[in-house]
């Protein structure tokens, strides 16, 4: 592929960033700041080009880049049936465990490929975009050894960019921050499928949705709320502490939760990306201090690795395929219904005519349709196929209206 803009200003950035700071040589547990973070980020993408890609989706108030990075066998693009997951980290910049435990599980990855079984085909079968820090300007603001307050929670605004989203149930009247736009933007040009966001204050793992229509803290169930308690529950049982579930003076039955039923959030980046993007984002919070000494990040990092790679496995859960015409040609923006879960907003197919929907196993009936074709009503058998690193795979065929 050519040599895009992007890819060459990376490149400019990446030969300042590591001469300005010492090559890395094997990350430590301590805590990075932008310049070391950078430079860990080139490093990475200079040691590992063959699956690796760093690119920046935006920049914050303070003008600080919102760097990814793309682990993948074709890390510079998307592949048909090959999914995209993304982790998310210190979107309240003083939540600072996140962004070390992403930037440790980014190390991990690219470690381990070829040389673990598991790793090398987690990385092969899909394309995994880790983005260690949404906030970096709230955390160059935190202090270490702060657990608790709002002491660089916010951006350089002083907005909060959890409650920045466009919100399903109700108008978010909260000035559109550049990172979340950043965001946004990100989710749009992606055909994202698994995602999750990392927090600190608590231990535990939330799910859909945050808000519901009348603003008050009880359960709110989404359409996919039997995906969501699996998922949720994947990622808290493979933690080694969090599914006892009594931690920082809460309590909750294997350390999950529904959103709304633990406090009301409007304008969370979980929901926009499963309503908008229909994405399926957890919260996932890491620790009862917000932001420990660094001496601590060793044991989070143990509690965390093995459910961090399980839940980026679960993208493979459910079905996949395209919607093509009766030659074979996909059809992009092909509505895929699930009859007796309906969506806020339908999902569609992008622009190679992919669908992703992560199910449990079982028989699902579908409703597709297209303009310039006819209505299709199918029944689809659903595997459980995430240990085959793939989800069922199922393509639906229109035929032309006339």
């Amino acid at each position: 592929m050519a040599t895009t803009l992007q890819d060459w200003n990376c490149t400019v950035f990446c030969v300042l960033a590591l001469l300005l700071q010492y090559s890395w040589a094997g990350l430590d547990f301590s805590y990075h700041h932008t310049a070391k973070l950078d430079s860990f980020l080139c490093d990475v993408n200079q040691s590992y080009p063959s699956i690796t890609h760093l690119y920046s989706i935006g920049k914050s108030v303070e003008g600080r880049n919102l760097w990814v990075v793309a682990i993948g066998e074709t890390p510079k693009y998307h592949r048909v049936g090959i999914p995209e997951v993304k982790y998310i980290g210190n979107i309240h910049g003083n939540e600072a465990v996140s962004r070390e435990m992403l930037l440790h599980l980014i190390d991990y990855l690219v470690t381990s490929y070829g040389n673990d079984t598991n790793i090398t085909k987690l990385i092969s079968s899909a394309r995994i975009h880790i983005l260690p820090s949404m906030n970096p300007d709230g955390f160059e603001a935190s202090v270490v050894g702060k657990c608790g307050g709002k002491l660089g929670r916010y951006n350089k605004n002083h907005v909060d960019l959890n409650r920045n989203f466009p919100d399903a149930f109700g108008n978010n009247t909260s000035p559109r921050q550049p990172e979340t736009e950043a965001i946004m933007s990100w989710i749009r040009r992606e055909t994202f499928v698994l995602s999750a966001s990392l927090h600190g204050g608590a231990i535990l793992t939330a799910y859909p949705f945050d808000n519901n229509e009348e603003g008050i803290n009880r359960y709110s169930e989404c359409p996919d709320d039997d995906v969501f308690k699996a998922l949720a529950k994947v990622y808290s049982i493979n933690h080694s502490i969090m599914h006892k579930g009594n931690f920082c003076k809460m309590k909750f039955q294997d350390g999950v939760t529904n959103g709304a039923e633990w406090y009301i959030v409007k304008g969370s980046m979980q929901d926009y990306n499963y309503v908008w993007g229909h994405c399926y984002e957890l919260t996932i919070e890491l620790s009862c201090c917000k932001y420990p000494a660094a001496k601590h990040l060793p044991v989070y990092w143990k509690q965390n690795r093995a459910a961090l790679l399980l839940l980026i496995k679960h993208v493979h859960l459910g079905l996949k395929g395209r919607v093509l015409d009766q030659k074979g040609n996909p059809i992009s923006n092909a509505i895929v219904k699930l009859v007796g879960r309906n969506s806020i907003y339908p999902y569609e197919t992008n622009s190679l005519g992919e669908y992703y929907r992560l199910l449990l196993p079982g028989h699902y009936t579908f409703q597709i349709e297209a303009k310039g074709f006819k209505p299709l009503n199918q029944t689809v058998e659903v595997r459980d196929s995430v240990s085959d690193y793939s989800a069922t795979p199922h393509n639906f065929v229109l035929s032309p209206s006339r």
